[in-house]
């Protein structure tokens, strides 16, 4: 099966079956606070191409301008339902748009924000040959980035020295050896991370 055969079909079956999901989440959020539904963030995808990344809204509206890093669990930005959203990776769900879409895949490199692709060089710029995913490596090896960023001095120097070089190795390992066989592997191990 053709990789976006699989992502239309699977993201298709995907939001019908969790329809009832999103309008349990939609009226969650809409009660805890003041604000969109959706979070939409401009990221890099396929081809340095830029799309609207869709999210449920977990923090304040316009926390964002306060900084683009989430800083662990007890980020005062963070909603009360947000905290939950993002403990239980429910944020990401609307991704299935994107991926049904076509500007993402399940798998693949996670999508950066411009700010951080400008420090990107020129072997790491190769993550951008394949289609960014909701999943990948580097998500199951920092399933819990944030809370290392926590116990940072420097969050945002920790992760652009650190962190970040780290995960994009892993991403050009997928790059250059990627099948059906191995995205579903990388689905599975997800699904364990996160329970």
């Amino acid at each position: 099966m053709a990789k976006r055969t699989f992502d239309i079909l699977f993201s298709f079956i995907g939001l019908i079956c969790i329809a009832p999901v999103f309008l349990i989440l939609f009226i969650l959020i809409a009660a805890d606070s003041k604000g969109g539904i959706f979070y939409k963030q401009v990221r890099i995808g396929k081809n340095l191409k830029p799309f609207k990344l869709f999210k449920f809204r977990s923090m304040y509206t316009d926390a964002d301008k306060k900084g683009l890093l989430t800083v662990g669990n007890n980020d005062k930005r963070i909603t009360k339902i947000g905290y939950y959203l993002r403990k239980y990776k429910l944020d990401e769900l609307p991704q299935l748009i994107n991926v049904f879409i076509g500007n993402m895949s399940f798998v693949g490199p996670r999508p950066e924000v411009e700010k951080y692709v400008k420090l990107y060089n020129n072997e790491q710029l190769k993550v951008f040959n394949v289609k960014p995913g909701i999943t990948d490596w580097a998500s199951i090896q920092y399933v819990n980035e944030n809370e290392l960023l926590a116990k940072s001095k420097n969050p945002e120097k920790t992760y652009i020295d650190e962190i970040m070089p780290a995960k994009l190795k892993l991403n050009l390992a997928y790059v250059n050896d990627n099948n059906i066989l191995v995205d579903i592997k990388i689905i599975l191990l997800t699904i364990k991370a996160i329970f």
